[in-house]
């Protein structure tokens, strides 16, 4: 019964056994989340990401620099509204003023650049068709549902139903979306890392 070691023991053996943090680890893990946060400040008010980071030097500043590289790399989105297209502005102006090397920040903004014309203009277009075939589909399949509940002598008038609102039909164009924009956000994801990589 002398055995039986308690919770607080076995986690006190676990903790023991964990090799002691470099200064390089205990260095990322205090000033990556103070860029994190510089890089979300800035993308929400008027910060100058220059004058902030002044205020730190050395390895502070360069995992202050990674912490706010990653966070407006990951700001990055497809261009669904004007909110995001602000937002991916305002993200790839201060990514170009903390990376040192601006012609290949300028090189992978041109192919984001080319993925978000594409997005707006035949990703809208295929958008468009997509959601028009799905709604003669998800209407045909209702009528169908409800002639065989209701009977085939039952009329249903499907000017009557608002398929746009209806529940099924939402999660379904929800999908379809999530479709369409996956082959627009996996290249996004790949400009991404590679932003985040760049000098």
């Amino acid at each position: 019964m002398g055995d039986i070691k308690s919770a607080f023991e076995i986690a006190m053996e676990k903790i023991s056994k964990i090799e002691e943090a470099t200064l390089e680890e205990r260095l990322k893990w205090k000033f990556f989340p103070k860029g994190e946060q510089l890089a979300a400040k800035y993308l929400k008010e008027d910060v100058n990401l220059l004058s902030e980071l002044n205020n730190y030097k050395g390895d502070d500043r360069m995992w202050v620099t990674q912490g706010a590289v990653d966070v407006l790399a990951r700001s990055i989105d497809l261009p669904k509204n004007d909110a995001t297209k602000k937002t991916n502005r305002k993200a790839m102006d201060g990514l170009k003023l903390l990376k040192k090397d601006k012609s290949g920040v300028e090189n992978l903004y041109s192919k984001i650049r080319y993925v978000f014309n594409h997005y707006t203009e035949q990703g809208e277009q295929q958008r468009k068709q997509a959601y028009e075939q799905l709604k003669v589909q998800f209407a045909a399949k209702l009528q169908q549902a409800m002639q065989q509940q209701l009977g085939t002598s039952a009329r249903v008038n499907m000017r009557d139903i608002n398929i746009e609102r209806h529940p099924q039909f939402l999660d379904e164009w929800r999908r379809v979306q999530g479709q369409l924009e996956a082959q627009y956000i996996e290249h996004l994801n790949e400009y991404r890392k590679e932003l985040i990589e760049i000098p």
